[in-house]
């Protein structure tokens, strides 16, 4: 079977992303069901640092936190890695403590690749659109992260393109 891709509209223009099911399958298998949950749908990009990554999937665009399920094992170092485009998934300080909430990076950062973050796939078509996120006005501090862009990039859907 193919790596899933999901494809992601925003208010600033769409994209998709292949996930790396060979080489991540837990992490995978997790995103893909809260793509399937429509979790992300209504989601914002809250946290924006040009020249490092974009991240969102956690709050709504009333600024709440959206609840998760458990978080998951770690499955960093199995391959992806955090190059630029690269998705990955963020985390508290707690090595396993994943959830919903990823990042795409936007620069290589290799510093990421050292069994800590675990990435598990690639946008791999509408790459301006994530070069249009990382380049919005950001209060920092905002009320949710360092760098929180001052309009909302909102995650309008996130599907699993069929195969």
């Amino acid at each position: 079977m193919a790596n899933p891709i999901v494809v992601f509209t925003t208010s600033q223009g769409s994209f998709e992303v292949e996930l790396y099911a060979d080489k991540t399958p837990a992490t995978v298998q997790n995103f893909v069901q809260y793509v399937s949950d429509k979790h992300y749908d209504g989601t914002i990009f809250h946290r924006v640092i040009d020249g490092f990554m974009i991240q969102g999937g956690g709050f709504g665009a009333d600024g709440k936190q959206k609840p998760t399920r458990a978080p998951i094992k770690n499955e960093s170092g199995k391959g992806p890695k955090n190059c630029n485009y690269g998705i990955a998934m963020a985390r508290t300080s707690d090595l396993n403590s994943a959830t919903a909430q990823f990042y795409i990076n936007v620069a290589d950062n290799a510093f990421l690749d050292d069994g800590q973050y675990c990435a598990f796939g690639k946008v791999t078509q509408g790459t301006q659109t994530i070069d249009k996120i990382k380049k919005v006005a950001v209060d920092k501090p905002g009320r949710l992260s360092e760098a929180q862009p001052k309009t909302p990039v909102v995650i309008e859907s996130a599907t699993v393109k069929p195969q």
